[in-house]
């Protein structure tokens, strides 16, 4: 069984350093994808009045 303490381990900065470098949200994706709803939104509201 192994102990219950943590310790760092030799492959763990590499496992970091690459989680840091990959592992981000698309926030411009998510932006564009709001504008693009609202603008969307807006068209149809605008059509429906007419």
């Amino acid at each position: 069984m192994k102990p219950m303490i943590w310790h760092p381990e030799p492959n763990d900065k590499k496992v970091n350093v690459y989680l840091d470098s990959m592992n981000h949200e698309p926030w411009l994706a998510i932006y564009a994808g709001m504008i693009m709803l609202l603008g969307m939104f807006t068209l149809l509201v605008l059509l429906g009045v007419f």
